[in-house]
């Protein structure tokens, strides 16, 4: 299996844009299990209750930080843009580019 880092939006300016996207981003991961892939989403992961608060902008940066170290281990970077791509996907993708890690853009299309 390849690892592949996992890039979908997460902030919106309110809780339920966040479960928009929280939703979307699980999407994706199913899709990319379902490719034969081993994702990571590490927004999903990080902003779970009890590990990083997300509205803190410290805790948010670290978040970032953790998961752009994956980056250059991965095999890619899936860039999932249905909802289109967020200031914070732009700078995963310019890390990866600056790794040399391969960037496949997708979309789920339909209601994922």
């Amino acid at each position: 299996m390849d690892c592949v880092v996992i890039e979908s939006p997460y902030g919106a300016p309110n809780q339920a844009g966040i479960d928009r996207n929280v939703a979307y981003a699980r999407a994706c991961v199913r899709d990319s299990l379902q490719r034969g892939e081993a994702p990571i989403a590490s927004h999903l992961l990080h902003t779970q209750e009890g590990i990083l608060r997300d509205e803190v902008p410290e805790e948010r940066t670290l978040g970032i930080n953790a998961g752009h170290a994956w980056i250059p281990k991965a095999e890619g970077v899936a860039v999932y843009e249905d909802l289109g791509i967020s200031g914070g996907m732009r700078i995963g993708i310019a890390v990866a580019e600056a790794a040399g890690t391969p960037v496949e853009y997708r979309k789920l299309g339909g209601e994922w």
